[in-house]
């Protein structure tokens, strides 16, 4: 699959789900997934659909290999503490909670132009 086919694909999923159409959306994930397993956009994708169908278990194990790919992301580790809190596990929670707030801050030093709208 080349990264164009991956990106469209990935595109068509999220807009399956934001129709209603998570079925399709996830079949089409897990296919974006399978054939480019680094890809940290199919993963994170995945996880956020499965999270929002209340599949904890699945939306974790998505999110476990997003994260494995990109650790430093703010965004992979604020659902992983939501899957984590919505699965009862407030320690978990607190941790990717914690990081993603470490994450953001940082992001705001690197780049307060950005966090100022522009000034």
């Amino acid at each position: 699959m080349t990264p164009e086919e991956l990106q469209t694909l990935i595109e068509d999923a999220t807009f399956d789900h934001a129709m209603g159409d998570t079925p399709a959306a996830t079949a089409k994930l897990e296919r974006a997934a399978a054939a480019v397993p680094a890809s940290f956009e199919a993963w994170h994708a995945l996880a956020e659909v499965r999270f929002s169908v209340r599949a904890l278990d699945a939306a974790l194990d998505a999110a476990q290999h997003a994260h494995a790919i990109r650790p430093d992301d703010l965004f992979i580790n604020t659902t992983l503490s939501r899957v984590w809190m919505e699965k009862g596990d407030k320690p978990m929670a607190e941790k990717f909670g914690a990081q993603a707030k470490i994450l953001g801050w940082k992001d705001q030093l690197q780049n307060p132009a950005a966090h100022q709208g522009g000034l």
